[in-house]
Order: structure tokens, then sequence, then C-alpha cells
């Protein structure tokens, strides 16, 4: 690693207090590695690399590549219609809804928590007791009943609930409880051994508490304001290490043969003139359409989760932060330090 990488991450984890773990892989080679903070303010037991984060809306992802192994092994299509993959009632959406619409936040179904609506994630649980919920189905009640925002492909617009009727969906053609599925055909295929779907009143040991900042310096964990266990939206726990071992998965073809891998990466909505979103994943674009970057993020209270590929220099970055900011800054720095250490580079060898 250069000076110049060491010396800009060493300053934004001064900057802004940084808590968590972040690893940059060039392939198989550790360019650096950082481990900040408290798992557990209380009892100040620190980050360290195997510490487990939740992801927030990092775990999308697994989500995706789930239904691309369904359809792959053709007991689904990205075609099909929600109302042929899923016996249960939704009076008020529309009929032409498909897995791709759901899959590519395009399908226009009422959201569970809309950010265009909300902004403060905890509004949720004052009427619906977080305690609560701890499957799939017991989302539903939030935006079941509801009516259409927009029709089935008009545009893109953000959506937790549609990722939550596709879990249902890897449920109902699997068989299988989504968070067993997602264990047994991802983590384990990609050796993630210290990821799962865990309770937030029974997390396991070695997992970071979740930290709420309040501005006059007091604390609290996000015990309270988040569901009492993750799902096929977000809620997923892993290391750095794991979530380096998911991108070599995916893009080495072991989840999914090449064909579905390709699929899963191809841009199918836009949200801006540079971003774009495949089946579970963000890319960003250069000026002459080449992908920069494929990436995932997550933001939940207590929660702030960055992971990236860089395709064209074969590099990996995972930033996990047990407080509700902080994972942006420091992806930041990284990749600003990556890009410096490459036009060096390239001034040095032209």
């Amino acid at each position: 690693m250069n000076i110049h990488m060491k010396k800009s991450i060493a300053e934004i984890e001064i900057n802004h207090n940084f808590s968590g773990s972040a690893l940059i892989k060039e392939n198989h080679n550790i360019l650096a590695e950082v481990n900040k903070g408290y798992a557990n303010r209380s009892e100040q037991l620190q980050n360290r690399t195997l510490t487990r984060y939740g992801i927030a809306s990092g775990c999308k992802l697994f989500t995706a590549i789930a239904i691309c192994q369904l359809v792959e092994e053709r007991k689904l299509s990205f075609d099909s219609k929600l109302n042929e993959c899923l016996d249960l009632p939704f009076p008020n959406f529309d009929e032409e809804i498909t897995i791709h619409h759901l899959l590519t936040h395009t399908s226009g179904i009422p959201d569970y928590f809309d950010e265009e609506v909300m902004d403060d994630f905890e509004e949720l649980w004052v009427e619906n007791p977080m305690y609560r919920i701890r499957s799939l189905k017991d989302f539903l009640p939030l935006f079941q009943d509801q009516a259409m925002k927009f029709q089935p492909g008009e545009r893109f617009h953000y959506n937790n609930a549609g990722y939550i009727l596709l879990g249902l969906i890897v449920e109902q053609a699997s068989h299988m409880n989504f968070t067993d599925y997602i264990q047994e055909h991802i983590f384990n295929k990609a050796g993630m051994v210290d990821s799962g779907y865990f309770e937030m009143d029974a997390l396991p040991p070695n997992t970071a508490q979740g930290y709420i900042d309040n501005p006059d310096g007091s604390w609290k964990t996000n015990i309270y304001s988040l569901p009492a266990k993750g799902g096929s939206d977000g809620g997923a726990f892993v290391t750095v290490h794991d979530m380096d071992r998911l991108w070599d998965a995916l893009m080495n073809n072991h989840l999914l043969s090449e064909a579905y891998t390709q699929q899963l990466l191809t841009s199918h909505a836009q949200e801006s003139e540079v971003d774009f979103y495949g089946y579970g994943v963000w890319m960003k674009k250069t000026e002459n359409d080449r992908i920069f970057k494929y990436h995932v993020m997550g933001y939940d209270p207590g929660v702030s989760f960055h992971s990236a590929y860089y395709p064209g220099k074969s590099i990996k970055v995972v930033v996990c932060c047990n407080q509700s900011t902080g994972a942006f800054q420091l992806m930041k720095s990284m990749e600003d330090a990556i890009h410096s250490s490459t036009l060096e580079k390239q001034s040095l060898h032209p």
C-alpha cells in the first residue's frame, strides 16, 4: 500500500471517528485493513477482523442471486408475474408486475419504508412492534393492501417491499425458509463461514452492536430500532472478509453460470446520469459508458455499509460500520486513494 493511501485512510478515521472494519484487496493481496472503535461500548470490546456487522440493504444482492439461481434452475422466470409466484392476496397491485420489475425497483408497488415520504426508519415501529417482525410474512401488513405508486416499468423507485416479495418467492419456489436458503446456496458456497441472519435479541459472539449517537454525546444501541430479524430486503450480518469472498464467488461464476452472472450485472434501470441498477447491485459508469464499479450499500439506525468491486483494477473494498454514519466517508477515502495510486502507477509506467 502506498503512502498516499495510508495517509488518506488515517485522516478519515480521525476526522470522522470511524467505528467498524474495512478491507481493500487487489486479487488476493490485502492493500489495507482497518479495525477501529468498539463492537460493544459498555464492555469496551474492540472491533476486529472477524467481527460481524449488520449490512442493512447491502444484502439485497443475496436475494437477487437467489432469484437468479432459481431462474437458472427453471423454477422461475424473470418474466414470471407476481400473482403466479405467490399464493398471497395483493388486492390493489397491478397484475402485470413481474420478477424483473421487483428486482429492478420498477414495480410501482407501495413500500413499507418509502424514502420519498419518511426519513426515520424508527417511526415504523411506533405502531408496529419491531420484536414481532421475525419472518418475511410479518412485513406484509405494512404494505400488502396499499395502492400502487405508479405503473410497472414506468420508472425507478428504490423499494424495500419489492425485495420482501422476492424473498417470499424464494421460499415458495425452493420450499425452504429464506434465510436457510441463503445460508445453504450462497453463504456456504462462497465460504462465508461467519455470516448469517441473526435475531437482534440473540446475537452470536463476535457480533457488533449497532450504535445511534445523539448530538449531546449520548448514545443507545439499535435493538429497538430494527426488526427483530432481518430478511430479504436487509438485515444480514457479515465480516469484511466474508464480503470479499462473496465478490470473488460472484465474479468467478461460483454462484451462478457466466450467463446469469452477466444478467445480474447488466444495467436494467437508471437512477441518475452515471448511476444504474442491475439485479440487487448498483453500478457506476464512466463518461465512455464503461463500468467503473459494481457496488452495494446499506443504512439503518446504527448501521452503515459500503462495498464495491472495481472490474478494471480487480480491487474489492468493504467498509462495515456499527454507527448510523461513517461508512461513506471511509469508502470515499479508500476510493480516492485507489484512484490516486492508479494514476501514480500510470505516470511511472506510461
